[in-house]
């Protein structure tokens, strides 16, 4: 196992990525060493936290650091290109990201992929099935429960970065190549998740240009 993982998942993957490590022999509870956090959103001040932390000495043989974040802004990849770049040898990284295709590919370099086994179906895939399978019109109505905002008076953008996954992985599954379509998607994934993002454009713009499948 090598220092530094990235694994396509949320927050619900925690538990199996914490099943893993126990039989690789790495006891996660009440582990001093293990630095796990879960965020909506992973920007420059948490990038700097995760540095500072990485650069601290282990209380026992092994630290271990996990990330659970919809997305990560390239401010905050480029400020854990040098930690990532060069890792301590006692200290392992494990990055889960709802979709790892957003990361620069100087940072994604930098990992390895992790697939944890899983008898949960995606649900993503089949929320992407039906929109495919949809009209423009009722494509639009099958968005709005990804446009509502939580009390925090924010998107859940793990869900909309999985639907764009899904959506991409059904398409290459049905052999549809739309260039148009694909960089409709590659395009919403990529800025959707920055600051000031105007989401519900760049999600229509999905809907009404991925063809019918």
């Amino acid at each position: 196992m090598g220092n530094t993982h990235l694994i396509e998942g949320s927050a619900e993957t925690l538990p199996r990525l914490e099943a893993f490590l126990k039989r690789k022999g790495i006891e996660m509870s009440g582990n001093a060493d293990a630095y796990v956090r879960v965020y909506r959103s992973f920007g420059i001040d948490e990038a700097r936290e995760l540095r500072e932390r990485a650069s601290s000495r282990a209380l026992g043989s092994r630290r271990v650091f996990v990330v659970a974040t919809p997305s990560m802004t390239h401010e905050a990849q480029n400020a854990l290109l040098k930690t990532l770049e060069e890792p301590a040898r006692d200290a392992l990284f494990f990055f889960i990201l709802s979709s790892p295709q957003t990361l620069l590919p100087t940072l994604r370099s930098r990992f390895q992929t992790l697939s944890l086994d899983s008898d949960k179906k995606d649900s993503g895939a089949l929320d992407a099935r039906a929109f495919l399978s949809a009209p423009s019109s009722k494509r639009l109505d099958l968005l709005k429960p990804f446009l509502e905002k939580g009390d925090d008076d924010k998107r859940d953008m793990s869900a909309i970065l999985s639907l764009l996954s899904s959506l991409e992985k059904e398409m290459a599954n049905a052999k549809q190549f739309d260039t148009i379509g694909l960089h409709a998607i590659y395009r919403a994934r990529k800025y959707i998740a920055d600051k000031g993002a105007l989401v519900k454009p760049l999600l229509e713009q999905v809907a009404l240009l991925v063809p019918k499948v």
